[in-house]
């Protein structure tokens, strides 16, 4: 079979045509469409849009060579306020859209834009699968925990008891977790960052730019009308300081300024006072590891009183993205044929010897 690229810092974007050198440098504005964006005062999507827009540029990528791909929801909004190619597809089924794109187009760099009730309830299935086959495509998945643009339903995310429209009572169903579901599927880049962290947000989105294969960063994301305040306590600098769990590479795993992640007697992480802690018990974060395991107990650590909010990148392997693998087949069965398919190849395998006729 052809060699395959394996991916390298920027290979995320590797054959998709980029700027001349002596182009102007593009800016925040060119990425801007002329259209006004329309959320709901306070919007979370109002932050993203700004970081995405605003991180584009670095890219130096041509704008018709990006396309964003929405399903149904208030973030599916997104593609109209880009100044670049994109869909607003079908609810639910934006990754299956974007992994054609991706595969019939190594020139385009994909983006899937999707929320919580988008992406893991009707289209739960495809999500997992483009996860599953590492396509080339960087999915911001929006989480606000709760359906906004139909007006305020419980979504796959929304905590147990959760009192909305669709749930008088309060919810009795389990929430998905999204960063374990994307680990679960062996996504081969899985992070987590939040609307309001600027600086956070810009930099997974250029890690997530930067891998080759499905890249899925869930973005915690108010939602001012049906969920205000969902993430108060870990966007308060005090309580933030005491509950996030900062994941940085090479790095102890810590919670605040005084905690660490270690593991216990029977193999659990757990959280203990960084004095006198047992450093060989400290666990050390490696986003590159190639067993998920650890990145999935790190995931769960998270719980529905917020004690504890792993944030940062979780995992970011190297492996041959689908689309790839499936150019070198072609590329493979052009090179074996001698050339380029013609009308008669087509019928021949088209008709093949598993054909019959019936009557």
């Amino acid at each position: 079979m052809t060699n395959v690229d394996l991916g390298m810092p920027g290979a995320g974007t590797l054959g998709v045509p980029r700027l001349a050198e002596d182009a102007p440098k593009q800016s925040k504005k060119e990425f801007a469409s002329d259209m006004e964006p329309r959320w709901c005062a306070g919007c979370g999507d109002y932050s993203i849009l700004s970081a995405v827009q605003g991180f584009l540029p670095e890219l130096g990528l041509k704008r018709e060579n990006i396309v964003f791909v929405s399903g149904i929801g208030c973030s599916s909004r997104f593609p109209f306020y880009m100044n670049t190619y994109g869909v607003h597809s079908i609810h639910g089924r934006a990754p299956a859209i974007a992994t054609g794109l991706a595969t019939a187009r190594k020139d385009l760099s994909v983006w899937v834009v999707t929320g919580d009730g988008d992406a893991l309830s009707i289209g739960g299935n495809h999500l997992i699968h483009a996860m599953r086959r590492n396509v080339n495509l960087k999915i911001l998945l929006f989480n606000n925990r709760i359906y906004g643009l139909t007006k305020g339903q419980y979504s796959p995310t929304s905590e147990f008891g959760k009192v909305t429209k669709s749930s008088p009572f309060g919810s009795v169903d389990r929430p998905f977790n999204p960063t374990s579901l994307a680990l679960g599927a062996e996504a081969t880049f899985v992070a987590r960052t939040m609307d309001t962290d600027r600086k956070h947000l810009t930099s997974v989105l250029r890690a997530a730019a930067e891998h080759r294969g499905t890249a899925l960063v869930e973005i915690y994301q108010n939602c001012p009308i049906f969920n205000d305040g969902a993430y108060e306590l870990i966007k308060d600098r005090e309580q933030a300081e005491a509950r996030i769990v900062h994941l940085v590479d090479g790095e102890p795993v810590r919670v605040g300024a005084d905690k660490l992640v270690a593991r216990g007697d029977s193999g659990e992480l757990v959280v203990v006072d960084a004095e006198g802690a047992d450093m060989s018990r400290v666990v050390i974060h490696d986003t590159n590891a190639d067993d998920p395991s650890l990145a999935f107990q790190l995931s769960r650590l998270e719980d529905p009183t917020m004690a504890h909010m792993p944030m940062g990148i979780f995992r970011n392997v190297t492996r041959p993205s689908y689309d790839d693998l499936v150019r070198a087949q072609i590329d493979d069965v052009v090179a074996t044929a001698g050339g380029p398919s013609t009308d008669a190849d087509l019928a021949n395998l088209l008709h093949g010897k598993d054909t019959w006729n019936v009557g």
